[in-house]
Order: structure tokens, then sequence, then C-alpha cells
């Protein structure tokens, strides 16, 4: 009699994903999955969770609530998992998002341009470049002008110029594939968010699973 090989499931599990509020949590939702097409059907339809109401807006599902799921579908299924051993879920409101505010944008605009103005003026105060600049147009010329505006005017383009290349971006578009540095701010930042939830989430089990063996013990 021929026997079957168990069948090898590969899966791994998404870094943060979406999920609308009242939806359950599938597997198909935070993992990829690469089995049989039989199999990835009915593997990818796996309820893992119902979020609640008192589960917050972030949830953790770790790789070891998925595996006794998938064993109950598959009991002999070989599972290889990949990368992370973990995801996050953010629930996401049904309250349709507003349109952004046209005044809201000329408020923060103007905000940061004159934030940004002042910051330049005020340093170049504390350094004294009106003076490094009449002197170096005095270096160059052979002559002292204390209004040195064409080299103003010329070393004012340079900053914007500079900013622009610095940042890789222009309005839409960018120069290159490179990410610009607020993009790799905000991976950054986003990463520590991702770290942190993780953290406290796992906090959180510890503490469950503590206070159900107190619980056992009484």
């Amino acid at each position: 009699m021929k026997q079957h090989s168990a069948p090898t499931i590969y899966i791994q599990l998404k870094n943060r994903v979406m999920v609308p509020k009242g939806k359950g949590v599938t597997l198909g939702d935070i993992a990829f999955l690469i089995a049989e097409p039989e199999l990835k059907e009915s593997l990818e339809t796996i309820l893992l969770m119902k979020p609640e109401q008192s589960d917050g807006n972030l949830i953790l599902i770790d790789l070891l609530m998925v595996i006794p799921r998938i064993y109950e579908l598959i009991p002999n299924a070989d599972i290889e998992p990949i990368g992370e051993g973990r995801t996050i879920v953010q629930i996401e409101s049904q309250v349709e998002r507003r349109k952004p505010s046209v005044a809201m944008f000329v408020l923060v605009w103007l905000l940061l341009f004159f934030g940004s103005a002042l910051t330049i003026m005020n340093f170049h105060a504390d350094v004294n470049m009106l003076e490094v600049q009449i002197r170096i147009v005095e270096m160059l010329t052979g002559h002292r002008d204390e209004h040195p505006y064409i080299f103003q005017i010329a070393y004012s383009l340079g900053i914007g110029f500079g900013m622009v290349i610095f940042f890789n971006h222009l309005f839409k578009k960018k120069w290159n594939e490179e990410p610009t540095p607020l993009e790799v701010e905000m991976y950054l930042y986003q990463k520590n968010i991702d770290q942190y939830v993780i953290n406290e989430e796992y906090s959180k089990m510890r503490r469950r699973s503590e206070n159900q063996s107190e619980n056992r013990e009484d």
C-alpha cells in the first residue's frame, strides 16, 4: 500500500496588516503561504481570532498561535516557518476618512516655512554670516561691499537647491530610487513602534499566563 508523504507548508508571517473592524482575522490575512493548491485555499480561510472591543486596535498574533490551528486542519502537516514569527494586526475603523483640509494644509505650510526661515536667520546671526560673506566677496573681487546682494542671492538659491538634493524629493518627483532621509526616519520610527507593541503584547501574555496559573493553584 502506497503511503502519502506529509504535505509541506511554508509560512511567512507579514510584519503588519490592517483588518476592518468587525472582521475575523484569517491566516490568509496575516501570512504568505506556499502549499499544494488544494490545501492553500483551505489554509487561507482558517479563522485565527475574532477581535473584541477589549482587544484594542493593535493585536499581536504569534506563530505559536498559528501552528496549532494548521494542525487541526492538517494533522500530519510539515510546517516550515520563514522569517519573523509574529505579526501585528491593526484594526481599521469603519469611520470614513475626512478629506484633507486646505486651510489646515496652508496653515501648516506657513508654520513650517516661517519656522525654517527664522531658524536659518538665527543661525546666520549667531555665526555673523553677513561679515563672512562680505569678506568672501572682498577676497574674490578686491573691493569691500557692505551689501553683497548678488552673492547672497546665489547663496540663498544654493541652500534651496542643496535641500532638494539632500531630501531627494521635489513635490511628487524623486531623482532616484534611494529613500529620502525623511522616509528612513519614518521607517525607523514605525519599526520602533512595532517593537514596542510586540514587547507590550508579550508582557500582557505573560501576565495572563501568571494569573491563570495562580487561579488554578487557588
